[in-house]
C-alpha cells in the first residue's frame, strides 16, 4: 500500500510542515509500504514549483530513507516533464508517478508518443496514471500494454479508471513483471483477487495500519479476513469522495486531530452534512479520534 500524501494547509493557506511531519510518521510507524508524494491528492495544481520543491524535500528529509517515495511528476506538457526529468535532482525518489494529459486530450497515439518521450528521459521507474474522471482521457488496454513492453523502466499502472473488463485486460495481457495498482481505495480489494498488487491509497493518509493489513491479507488469498475489513471501511471510503477528493480524507484527519481542516481554492471543505456523517461513521467504527 503506497499512500498518496495530502498537503496539510494552515488557516492562512501556508503548509503546515508540523501536520505533513506527523503525517509522515504516522505512515512510517503504522504499515504503509511507499510514500507517494505531489500526486492529486497533494492538490498540487494550487501549489507553486518552490512549493512542490519544498514539499518534497521536506518530506525526503523526513522519511529519511525508511519508505520509498514516488514523486508526482506529470503534465500536459510533454516537453516540460522531459525537461524537468532530465534536468531536476531527484535524490531521495525511488520512481515517479506519472498521469496522462489532461485537457488537451491526446489519442491513443498521442498518449503513447508522450510516455515514450518520458520513458526514454526517465532515469527513474516509471508508474503511469490512467485517471479518465480527471483528465477527460482514458488510455486503453492496448496502449498501456504496449508501453509495458516496449519500455523496461515503465514498471507498473495506477489505473483509476474503475473500468473493471480494461483492468483486467491489462492483468492478463501484461508482461510478467509488470505491476497493476488500484487507484481506488473501495474496489481494491476485488482487484487484488483479479491480479493487481496493491493500492495508492487515499484513505491510508488516516488508516494505514488497517488499510494495508486488508492489501497484505487479499495478497496472502486471506479473502474472508480482508474483505472483513473491505466492508469495515465501505461507508467510510464512499463518504471520502461524495464532495471530490481530498475534501474528503481532510475532513476525517481533522475530526482525528493531525490537521486543520483547509483546502485552497477551488477547491472547498466538505459541507457541514458530510463532516458530520464522517464524524459519525468515525465514532461507530470505534475508531480513537
Amino acid at each position: 500500500m503506497g499512500v498518496a500524501l495530502i498537503t496539510p494547509f494552515k488557516i492562512d493557506e501556508s503548509i503546515d510542515y508540523d501536520a505533513l511531519a506527523r503525517l509522515v510518521e504516522h505512515q512510517i510507524k503504522n504499515g504503509t509500504d511507499y510514500l507517494v508524494v505531489c500526486g492529486t491528492t497533494a492538490e498540487t495544481p494550487t501549489l507553486t514549483d518552490q512549493e512542490k520543491e519544498d514539499i518534497t524535500s521536506f518530506v525526503i528529509q523526513t522519511n529519511a530513507g525508511r519508505l520509498p517515495i514516488v514523486l508526482g511528476v506529470g503534465g500536459n506538457n510533454t516537453k516540460a516533464i522531459v525537461e524537468k526529468l532530465q534536468t531536476s535532482d531527484f535524490k531521495g525518489v525511488d520512481a515517479i508517478l506519472s498521469v496522462t494529459p489532461y485537457y488537451n486530450k491526446p489519442s491513443q497515439e498521442g498518449l503513447y508518443q508522450h510516455f515514450a518521450a518520458i520513458a526514454k528521459a526517465s532515469k527513474l521507474p516509471i508508474i503511469l496514471y490512467n485517471v479518465p474522471g480527471r483528465t477527460g482521457v482514458n488510455m486503453s488496454a492496448e496502449t498501456t500494454i504496449r508501453l509495458a513492453k516496449e519500455f523496461a523502466n515503465i514498471v507498473a499502472v495506477k489505473e483509476a479508471s474503475g473500468n473493471f473488463p480494461q483492468i483486467d485486460d491489462i492483468i492478463k495481457n501484461k508482461p510478467k513483471d509488470f505491476m497493476v495498482i488500484s487507484g481506488d481505495d473501495g474496489i481494491t480489494f476485488p482487484l487484488i483477487t483479479l491480479g493487481a498488487v496493491g493500492v495508492i491509497s487515499v484513505i491510508g493518509n488516516a488508516f494505514p495500519r488497517e488499510f494495508s493489513r486488508m492489501v497484505r491479507l487479499a495478497l496472502q488469498g486471506d479473502y474472508d479476513n480482508a474483505r472483513q475489513i473491505h466492508q469495515h471501511f465501505n461507508e467510510l471510503i464512499q463518504l471520502l469522495f461524495v464532495e471530490g477528493n481530498p475534501a474528503g480524507v481532510k475532513s476525517m484527519l481533522a475530526v482525528m486531530g493531525f490537521i486543520e481542516n483547509k483546502l485552497r481554492l477551488p477547491l472547498v471543505p466538505n459541507t457541514i452534512t458530510t463532516y458530520e456523517k464522517i464524524r459519525i461513521v468515525l465514532n461507530e467504527l470505534n475508531i480513537k479520534c
